[in-house]
């Protein structure tokens, strides 16, 4: 077998595979742990050199969408705070992150839109860049995090930390598109190398998070099963609500990546940085639940492909 057969044969289950090495691996992830924002950097690069900011249509398919993420993220947490403030920062969390940079990669994968959840991937990005320094800041007080400093302050240590991280990209991709268009356009046409960093970043944070469970008391068990359950319900339902508004607009496959599929490695850095730690499980459970999803999703186009084939 070749080397690209071979790679097109187990591409649909590197997902899983890089969460089975993350659980193998958790003793000697917290080495590579640092690693985690600079390849979120590399990601959001990559997807960003796609898209041009004149190709950018602000229309209802993008404000749905992103009131479905900052709006349903926001109810969420305040609908669950009286219950439990950190099963609600869990939902929160999961709700709130931005699309993941490889959506783009599966999306096309699936025979959806890559401009259109490109574009989306950027936009909530920007978003969530501009809006989580206030709201990391109000939840994280409410979950049980230490703070040392005043509510201002706190808001500007998280924006100068999380902005760099996902505007960083952008700037880097409009500075190369203005002044080396070659060079973004290269990258703009290796989409594919998304997929894989992401599938590295995976190993990553599922070690992380596999370690982190390891060290919790016993006691904990009821908790960290509600993040888990919590989490899957909001991952169900994002991917719902996104086929119910892409149906409105022609394109259920594009809107439900776009809504589904997270940037865990983002979710998982900023809770374990900015909430307390223990939030981070939701996220965790994210990456098995969404990439469940993509995993039964890729296996069933792929075979549709091959059966319409024969």
């Amino acid at each position: 077998m070749k080397l690209s057969q071979f790679i097109a044969t187990i591409k649909p289950w590197m997902l899983p595979i890089a969460m089975l090495l993350g659980v193998l691996l958790h003793s000697w992830i917290g080495y590579v742990a640092f690693l985690s924002k600079y390849l979120i950097f590399i990601m959001l690069l990559i997807t960003f050199c796609r898209v041009r900011l004149s190709d950018l249509h602000l229309g209802s398919y993008i404000w749905c969408l992103l009131g479905v993420q900052i709006c349903g993220a926001v109810i969420a947490y305040l609908l669950l705070s009286p219950i439990d403030p950190i099963l609600a920062a869990g939902t929160f969390i999961c709700i709130f992150c931005p699309t993941a940079t490889a959506a783009p990669v599966i999306t096309g994968m699936l025979g959806g839109s890559i401009g259109k959840v490109a574009t989306y991937s950027l936009i909530s990005n920007v978003a969530v860049a501009l809006i989580s320094p206030l709201l990391l800041s109000w939840i994280g007080t409410q979950t049980g995090v230490e703070v040392s400093m005043s509510f201002a302050d706190s808001i500007m240590k998280i924006g100068v930390e999380v902005m760099p991280v996902i505007l960083g990209p952008l700037a880097v991709a409009l500075m190369m598109q203005r002044f080396s268009p070659r060079a973004a356009e290269g990258i703009a046409h290796h989409q594919g190398l998304s997929f894989y960093i992401w599938a590295l970043a995976l190993i990553i944070v599922v070690g992380n998070s596999v370690s982190f469970i390891l060290k919790e008391p016993a006691s904990l068990i009821p908790e960290i099963v509600m993040l888990a359950i919590v989490s899957m319900i909001a991952c169900g339902l994002q991917f719902y609500i996104g086929r119910k508004i892409g149906a409105r607009f022609g394109d259920r496959i594009s809107a439900a990546q776009s809504l589904g599929q997270k940037n865990t490695v983002l979710a998982i850095w900023l809770a374990l940085t900015y909430l307390n730690p223990i939030v981070s499980i939701a996220p965790a459970a994210y990456v098995a639940w969404h990439n469940t999803v993509n995993s039964l999703q890729l296996y069933r186009h792929t075979r549709h492909i091959q059966q319409t084939k024969h």
